[in-house]
């Protein structure tokens, strides 16, 4: 098959470029506003035709959460109107589409882990795109995936667990958010889910990815100093109250995973486990940093 994958210069596109090696069996055009600018619909049409693509993953898009707010404008067109113009071209081609969503699309007052059926409730600008985007995509391509993921970090680009890092090897103390919990998210083991749908074929429907387990970002960055060998940082707790920011974050959103591992037949990794494995290639191969 013909895969697209678009956004591909971010942390999840990366890992699907370092993937492909291992699922040879397919073409792979990997992509970024450079190459392919997606919130060009006629652009889209050409190039999704002109190279007879099969699957589409879309793995472009804004996620500034706070600056979302003062520009919901080019979130919207990044967020919800480019992944239409995409799913568009996919089914002129009879193509599948792959669209990477958000826990944001829920305002985060549940206690228990989110299902795919549960209701959502964006409370940020951020949120309301990517739960449109969805929608979007989801009514312009039959043979659709979404995939809401959360808390996403990797070897690549900016990211909590690379932030915590430099920040506990530069000060003697921190502080971190302890009521907002969630579950990290891995982009090596999207990356890994992803295709095994490709492979597998696409089931239509909306599924839940993260790693396994629950945490605060407190606890996130204790391990994460633990593993990186960080002794000399004191991390203190902070509430939500006690670090302003623009826009509304979930204070829990730990996501049901259950049916994208019944339905692909996935194993996936224990946060914890998934952690030492990004800080030991952030160890050994340092110009990922």
């Amino acid at each position: 098959m013909n895969v697209l994958v678009t956004g591909a210069n971010g942390q999840l596109g990366n890992e699907m470029r370092v993937l492909s090696e291992t699922n040879a069996q397919h073409t792979y055009f990997f992509t970024d506003v450079q190459e392919l600018d997606i919130c060009n619909q006629q652009a889209v049409e050409a190039y999704v035709a002109e190279k007879e693509i099969d699957v589409i993953v879309n793995c472009a898009a804004y996620t500034a959460v706070d600056n979302a707010e003062d520009n919901k404008e080019l979130c919207d067109k990044l967020n919800n109107v480019a992944p239409g113009y995409l799913a568009m071209a996919a089914q002129n081609r009879g193509a599948a589409m792959i669209q990477i969503s958000t826990d944001y699309v829920f305002d985060g007052t549940n206690h228990t882990p989110y299902t795919e059926e549960e209701p959502t409730c964006p409370a940020s600008v951020y949120g309301t795109t990517k739960l449109a985007g969805e929608e979007n995509v989801l009514a312009h391509c039959e043979r659709t995936v979404i995939i809401r993921t959360a808390w996403l970090y990797s070897v690549y680009g900016n990211n909590f667990v690379k932030t915590m890092i430099h920040l506990g090897r530069e000060r003697d103390n921190l502080g971190v958010i302890f009521d907002q919990i969630g579950t990290p998210t891995y982009a090596h083991d999207l990356a890994i889910a992803i295709y095994a749908i490709i492979n597998k074929g696409v089931v239509r429907g909306v599924y839940h990815f993260s790693n396994e387990g629950v945490c605060s970002w407190y606890d996130f960055t204790l391990a994460i100093h633990r593993m990186a060998g960080i002794d000399s940082c004191k991390v203190r707790p902070l509430h939500t109250s006690d670090y302003p920011a623009k826009a509304a974050r979930p204070h829990y959103s730990v996501l049901d995973k259950t049916k994208i591992k019944d339905t692909f037949d996935l194993e996936i990794p224990h946060w914890e486990r998934s952690l030492e494995h990004c800080i030991a290639r952030l160890s050994s191969q340092p110009c990922e940093r």
